[in-house]
C-alpha cells in the first residue's frame, strides 16, 4: 500500500484531521490550503505543507512527513527540504512546525536525529505514533480512526472499518460529507485489500459504490453533475474524454495521471472518468 498517496488524500480532503492529530482541532481548517512543493534544486519533495491562506500570514506553517521506513538520513533530508522551502518560496510567516507521522515506535529501527540538529528539535519537530493515539485520547475520533485504519493489520481491518462507516452514519448529518467520508474509508479498505473487487468491498462495508449513492443520482437526476465538471476543468473534459476514453488504454492512464497531477482527488478523478476506485488507484502508485 502506498499509504504516501493516501495520506495525502486524506489530509488534502479532510485537514481537520491532520489537526486533531497535532492535538490543536480548534484551528480551523479553512485558513489553511494543503500542499505537496517541489523543492527544484535538488529535486526533493515534501510530502505536504499547511500553508495558510494569504489573508492569515500570522500563523504557523506545518510540515508533514509520512514515515514507515527507516531512513538514517531522513532528518537530514527533513531540514534541509525546509530550509530550502524558506529560500524558494519565501513564506512570511513567523513559526513552522515538522510534523512526523510513524505507524509505531520502534526503538530499534528508529530514525536518529543528529545532534547538530538539537536546536530544531524541541522547539520545530513534533513525532506522532499512530499505534500510541489511543493513550493520548484520541481514539474516538473519527477522523483519527480514519487514519489509524491505514496501518492496522488485515485480521482487525475489516471490523474497524465497519464500525468506522457506522460512527459515520451515525454522527455525520451532511449527506454529502457523510458520503465523502464513506467513499474514502472504501478506498483505504481497497488499499489494504488489492485482490478484492469493488464489489467485494461493497458488500464487506455494506456500502453502495458512488454511482449508486443518493448524492450522485440527485446530482444525476437535477443535471448539475454536468455542470460541475465543466467547472472542473475549464469546459474541456467532456470533449478530451470523448475521445481518449474510447482510445487506446495508454491514453486513458495517462489522462488519470494529468487529473491527479492537477490536485484532482483519487475518488474525484474515478468520478469525473466513470472509473472505478480501483483503477485509479493502480495508476496513482505508478
Amino acid at each position: 500500500m502506498k499509504t504516501d498517496t493516501i495520506f495525502y488524500e486524506i489530509f488534502k480532503e479532510f485537514p481537520n484531521i491532520f489537526f486533531e492529530l497535532i492535538g490543536k482541532p480548534e484551528i480551523d481548517p479553512l485558513t489553511y490550503q494543503f500542499q505537496a512543493p517541489e523543492i527544484k534544486q535538488l529535486a526533493f519533495r515534501l510530502d505536504g505543507v499547511f500553508c495558510p491562506l494569504a489573508e492569515f500570514t500570522n500563523q504557523p506553517l506545518y510540515f508533514v512527513e509520512i514515515q514507515f521506513y527507516n531512513d538514517p538520513r531522513f532528518y537530514e533530508r527533513l531540514f534541509t527540504s525546509i530550509f530550502l522551502y524558506f529560500s524558494q518560496y519565501q513564506p512570511p510567516h513567523p513559526d513552522w512546525y515538522a510534523i512526523v507521522i510513524y505507524k509505531r515506535r520502534r526503538r530499534r529501527h528508529q530514525n536518529t536525529i543528529h545532534p547538530r540538529y538539537r536546536s530544531l528539535v524541541e522547539p520545530h519537530l513534533r513525532l506522532i505514533y499512530l499505534d500510541e493515539l489511543k493513550k493520548i485520547g484520541l481514539e474516538s475520533s473519527l477522523g483519527v480512526g480514519i487514519v489509524k485504519l491505514i496501518v492496522e493489520r488485515r485480521s482487525q481491518a475489516k471490523e474497524i472499518a465497519q464500525q468506522l462507516v457506522a460512527k459515520a452514519q451515525a454522527e455525520l448529518t451532511d449527506p454529502i460529507l457523510q458520503d465523502q467520508v464513506l467513499q474514502f474509508i472504501q478506498t483505504i479498505v481497497l488499499y489494504k485489500f488489492p485482490n478484492l473487487s469493488a464489489e467485494e468491498i461493497k458488500a464487506m462495508l455494506n456500502l453502495d459504490l458512488i454511482k449508486h449513492t443518493r448524492v450522485y443520482r440527485e446530482a444525476k437526476e437535477e443535471g448539475k453533475l454536468e455542470g460541475k465538471l465543466e467547472g472542473k476543468l475549464e469546459g474541456k473534459l467532456e470533449g478530451k474524454l470523448e475521445g481518449k476514453l474510447e482510445g487506446k488504454l495508454e491514453n486513458r492512464l495517462e489522462t488519470i495521471a494529468k487529473l491527479l497531477a492537477k490536485g484532482f482527488g483519487i475518488q474525484e478523478v474515478a468520478n469525473l472518468l466513470d472509473l472505478d476506485v480501483e483503477t485509479v488507484i493502480k495508476v496513482a502508485e505508478m
